[in-house]
């Protein structure tokens, strides 16, 4: 049996949209639209399908152009980012179209970006490079494969959980000390740098093919050209926002779990953000040996059940703190 098959598949609510129209791109880079206000103003880039099966950014950039919005002022950078791996997408196997080759949110460090490997994912990221480098701000749209309350993923940098919270969603905001696969988008150059003024999120959206994953990117969507500028208040107002989060909590990461064999089993429930009480408590257990909980209350951030390989991050261990 399949493994996707063997394992639960969540039901597909949202249906991928058509970008055909989107395709041309800016300067003959497919998937990538550049518009320029009136006024000066900072460079925004938004980015969905980073991940081609993560469907509900495309679904919100896709409705924001298709409504005309132009900024107000500064520009606005909105990129399909691997369009080749969500020309792959099927309801049926819905986890497969991930990724053609390597996950194109690994490969942000220089050496990689500049060195001699190629993939169908590395010659995507250069294309995207000069954009993402020239972006004072950047939203990358994500989603989880297990379900979860939508999470804000702030990088390394003190400096984006503090403009996550200037945004005011989602609720979860999450710290962390970098994946250890390679270096991601939002951490890239002035992202990551502590003294720059430029600043990233992440967020991601809930699980993947849930209505409400559209929702949540909609209204970070909307919010975030709020923040930044490019739209005014009363253009935001008019959207169909969420309501604000009563208060924000954020989650410091203080080590990621990798797997080390084939046999990698979860021994608690996999749901995003659940608390572990005590100390001691196994996790799970890898080819024989126990995970355990390394200290009271910690939170199982993101924790992945499908296509586990030796190598690969199977949770990542935090705490909140406020």
């Amino acid at each position: 049996m399949e493994h996707e098959i063997a394992l639960h598949l969540p039901a597909v609510e949202l249906t991928p949209p058509d970008l055909s129209r989107w395709r041309g791109g800016d300067q003959f880079v497919e998937g990538v639209l550049v518009f320029d206000g009136p006024e000066p103003g900072p460079t925004v880039l938004v980015q969905a399908l980073t991940h081609g099966n993560e469907i509900c950014g495309a679904i919100a950039l896709d409705r924001l152009l298709a409504d005309g919005f132009r900024p107000r002022r500064g520009c606005l950078i909105a990129a399909f980012a691997n369009l080749a791996a969500f020309d792959r997408f099927d309801r049926l196997h819905p986890f497969r179209s991930r990724l053609v080759d390597e996950d194109l949110n690994r490969v942000w460090a220089d050496e990689v970006l500049f060195g001699p490997r190629d993939s169908v994912e590395l010659r995507r990221a250069r294309a995207l490079q000069p954009y993402v480098d020239r972006a004072d701000f950047v939203l990358d749209i994500h989603s989880m494969s297990e379900p979860c309350r939508p999470l804000m993923v702030c990088g390394t940098a003190e400096k984006n959980a503090a403009y996550a919270r200037e945004l005011g969603v989602p609720a979860d905001l999450l710290l962390d000390t970098g994946h250890p696969a390679g270096l991601r988008m939002v951490e890239r150059g002035g992202f990551g740098d502590p003294a720059s003024p430029k600043r990233a999120l992440l967020i991601e959206c809930g699980q993947h093919w849930e209505k409400a994953a559209a929702d949540v990117a909609w209204d970070a969507l909307v919010r975030f050209l709020g923040l930044t500028g490019l739209a005014d208040a009363a253009w935001v107002a008019a959207q169909d926002t969420l309501p604000l989060p009563p208060r924000q909590r954020l989650v410091r990461v203080t080590e990621a779990v990798v797997a080390r064999t084939t046999d990698f089993r979860f021994l608690v429930p996999t749901e995003g953000l659940s608390v572990i009480a005590k100390a001691g408590t196994p996790i799970a257990t890898d080819g024989g040996v126990l995970v355990l909980a390394p200290y009271d209350d910690t939170v199982l951030v993101m924790p992945g059940t499908r296509n586990l390989k030796p190598g690969g991050t199977a949770v990542r261990l935090g705490r909140f703190v406020d």
